[in-house]
């Protein structure tokens, strides 16, 4: 299997170069150059398998033996969930008749990062490992891993690399616009190879100076950096497996036979509450391999270019008034620009030029080069005019078809509370349960996609929606605190907080604070940090 560029000026590398660069030399995002099927008896054979083994046999489909050994590869998979607190890693919930929850917060730092990050992070260490027992010249490979964070990508990076042998961890988060929890749970890992940036900014500042920082070559070459964000191909990969997973753990709960035609009358719907679109993207490359999910929920908030693109074919930044960011009870969604996004656009480019087909011809391996070539022009046109004047718009025929498997829902910051609120209180036949604030974005977007479409939920019809919960309701304690505070007997560090979480706001912490979005700033601070670990560059 190999891999290619989004914007077309780079192909053929390996899965330890993808997810190594993280980012294409061309600015662009890694995809693979097919995407795989699912064995043909993959329903009778992987129905009873556990997470770990699940993922072996998805994982096994884009990894080639050659560039990882099965052995070495059960190993890294081992290794990586062995650190949850649920033996199913990803459980699901059932809150009501065709209504579940999909837990996946179980991982070290409570939040569904975790599930991809344990594993990038024994990736990244692997194969540094495997090159320097190779390297005859004395010289030592190392990797400076570079993250923007709205709060739950940093705590698990730097969970998954703390400690890590010849790797040094930098995470830039915006300064103040991330909960308590979150900055605490970041800035007081003390391992020597953790470094916490805390940016006068938004996100998306941050994250576009991760992209410079990538862009720049003197100073990649000179400290070989790497990526943990969701523009890494190996986040996207390793979470593909749970929505797998969990389409068997629905079945299982109802009784029904993987196999049978029966499991063949389900419409299995996901709603997913987006930022960045990496989360949902995992759910797209699932359904593109073969799992029979109907729809693909893309749940906003009030910063919502996704729901505003599948509405009208525009992809555009702005949100408020002056065009920034808002800030919202729901901070992991705070962006203006979803980077994985990307990804999609591709498939959307490439599967509109295959289907207009009056210029593809030649033989298949020769037109799916030049399907490539032409994806790879669309995007790199559309992201060029996304940068200079803040928007693009593209065919609403080729929206159209998109939304055959995607659907979106915009959820305000009075609608989460009113959802959490909801939630917990027991009521026709629901089972109580606490929503994080981003996790009941994906449910009342659910619920509305429900009402919109008519939907027949299961028993009496055969709809179920599967939606995820993506962090652990402790970690945003002012929302859940405030929509709940009404209610009889909620005592929040009885009924919320984990144990793992006492104490935690009062430990010490180590942060630097850059003073403004500026990416000299941040490379001057990066290399500061280093030379304090010794490192000669």
């Amino acid at each position: 299997m190999q891999y290619r560029s989004t914007r077309g000026q780079a192909k053929n590398y390996s899965f330890e170069e993808a997810v190594m660069a993280g980012l294409s030399p061309d600015g662009g995002l890694f995809i693979p150059h097919t995407i795989p099927t699912l064995p043909a008896n993959w329903k009778s054979e992987w129905a009873n398998k556990s997470f770990q083994e699940l993922a072996l046999d998805i994982l096994s489909l884009y990894i080639d033996e050659s560039e990882i050994p099965t052995a070495d590869l059960k190993v890294l998979i081992d290794k990586s969930y062995s650190t949850f607190r649920s033996e199913q890693v990803t459980p699901l919930f059932k809150i009501r008749d065709g209504f579940y929850i999909l837990e996946l917060f179980h991982g070290p730092t409570f939040a569904f990062k975790d599930v991809a990050l344990q594993f990038v992070g024994n990736l990244f260490e692997y194969f540094l490992e495997r090159r320097n027992k190779k390297e005859t010249s004395g010289k030592v490979h190392r990797l400076t891993v570079v993250g923007a964070t709205s709060g739950d990508t940093g705590s698990a990076a730097i969970y998954g690399l703390r400690n890590k042998k010849n790797v040094s961890v930098f995470i830039l988060h915006p300064r103040g616009r991330v909960s308590p929890i979150q900055e605490a749970q970041m800035t007081t890992v003390l391992d020597p190879n953790v470094h916490n940036l805390a940016v006068e900014g938004t996100f998306d500042d941050c994250q576009d100076i991760v992209k410079t920082l990538f862009g720049n070559k003197e100073f990649n070459d000179r400290h070989h950096l790497g990526a943990v964000n969701s523009i890494n191909w190996a986040r996207i990969l390793a979470q593909t497996t749970y929505y797998i997973y969990s389409y068997f753990a629905l079945l299982k709960s109802l009784n029904i036979d993987p196999a049978s035609p029966q499991a063949d009358e389900i419409n299995v719907h996901y709603s997913v509450p987006t930022g960045n679109f990496g989360d949902v993207l995992a759910g797209y490359f699932a359904h593109r391999m073969g799992l029979p999910s109907a729809k693909l929920i893309v749940a906003t908030n009030s910063n919502d270019i996704l729901n505003r693109f599948f509405q009208t074919s525009a992809y555009e930044k702005q949100t408020g008034p002056d065009g920034s960011v808002k800030a919202t009870l729901s901070p992991a969604m705070d962006i203006l620009v979803s980077s994985n996004f990307e990804r999609l656009l591709w498939y959307l480019a490439r599967e509109a030029e295959k289907d207009d087909g009056a210029t593809m011809v030649g033989p298949e391996t020769e037109l799916d080069e030049k399907l490539a070539d032409h994806a790879g022009q669309c995007v790199a046109g559309w992201m060029k005019a996304l940068k200079e004047s803040g928007s693009f718009t593209i065919d609403k025929e080729v929206v159209k078809k998109a939304r055959l498997i995607f659907d979106s829902a915009r959820v305000s910051d009075e609608d989460t509370l009113n959802t959490i609120t909801a939630y917990h209180q027991p009521q026709n036949n629901q089972t109580p349960y606490i929503l994080d604030p981003h996790t009941a974005v994906g449910v009342k977007a659910a619920d509305e996609v429900i009402k919109r479409h008519h939907l027949a939920v299961y028993p009496n019809g055969k709809d179920i929606v599967l939606s995820l919960a993506t962090a652990h309701p402790a970690k945003f304690s002012e929302a859940v605190a405030k929509a709940l505070q009404a209610s009889p007997g909620f005592d929040f560090e009885k009924d919320v907080l984990p144990t793992e979480f006492h104490g935690l706001l009062n430990k010490e912490k180590r942060i630097v604070t850059v003073e403004r979005a500026d990416p000299e700033l941040v490379m001057a601070a990066i290399e500061k940090e280093l030379k304090g670990e010794g490192i000669q560059f």
